[in-house]
């Protein structure tokens, strides 16, 4: 099947949003990559404005954009799902799920072990993953006090963050059926929400090599190429992905990765 050819392609305090407590998800990070920290970053506004040579480093509020955003990091295994997503969290200040850690404890095993999930075991998982997104940006919207009528929103309590213009999600998101797992997200709230898909793109060859150079994460080599037997590389009639060459550098594809993101957000200012 084709690759998608798309067109390359927001804000709170950074919040690592964790499991609800009645879920029984695996936390325990010896079992996953690294999460990003869980204190904020120092400012939650990142500058959009251009200079000569592209968008400069300085901080500055962000434009407010007319929907709310879920940002998809997917791809197989080994493509830099983690690393892209802590870039995006630690660059635009939104809160980031991390997709392994809402997995139950069988499926962890399973993948431990070498077998692949079947799309049993992902339904209630990718379930989790859209309601819990929703449930993030609902609940920051529902923390914002409301201001007196004769209070102007600038004599707000200005500890109160605003709330975010979306949130960032890690998962592999490999057959078109587990994205439109996603997408009810977006058509039960067309008026409010976005939803994207950013699709990191790699060869199996070189995948392969980056999770065999991994220590201690349950995602083993072989898995790569089950994932890749699995894999519905995006089409170009699902205009909600956004592909990105993850061939590179890590740096390379996080800065790839923040120009897709900008973009998105700079035409719905």
């Amino acid at each position: 099947m084709d690759s998608a050819n798309i067109t390359d392609a927001g804000h709170a305090a950074a919040t690592i949003v964790t499991p609800p407590p009645t879920i029984t998800a695996v936390t325990d990070g010896s079992q996953f990559p690294p999460t990003p920290p869980s204190e904020p970053v120092t400012s939650s506004t990142v500058a959009l404005n251009k200079t000569d040579s592209g968008y400069s480093d300085s901080i500055m509020q962000m434009p407010a954009t007319r929907h709310k955003h879920i940002w998809l990091i997917t791809g197989p295994a080994g493509c830099g799902k983690t690393s892209v997503a802590e870039h995006l969290h630690d660059t635009f200040g939104l809160p980031y799920l991390e997709g392994d850690t809402f997995h139950t404890p069988t499926n962890v095993q399973k993948m431990a072990s070498g077998q692949p999930l079947t799309d049993a075991d992902r339904w209630d998982w990718l379930i989790l993953l859209r309601e819990t997104a929703l449930k993030t940006l609902r609940l920051h919207q529902q923390q914002q006090p409301q201001p007196h009528p004769h209070e102007s929103q600038e004599d707000s309590d200005p500890r109160q963050p605003p709330a975010p213009s979306g949130v960032i999600v890690t998962c592999s998101a490999l057959k078109r059926k587990y994205r439109d797992v996603v997408r009810v997200a977006a058509y039960h709230h067309a008026a409010d929400v976005r939803v994207h898909f950013i699709f990191l793109k790699a060869s199996e060859a070189m995948l392969m090599d980056r999770v065999r150079a991994r220590q201690d994460h349950y995602m083993k080599d072989y898995m790569v190429h089950s994932q890749f037997e699995s894999l519905e590389t995006p089409t170009l009639d699902e205009a909600d992905v956004l592909s990105v060459d993850a061939s590179g550098t890590s740096r390379e594809v996080r800065e790839l990765a923040v120009k897709v993101v900008r973009g998105v957000i700079e035409e719905d200012v």
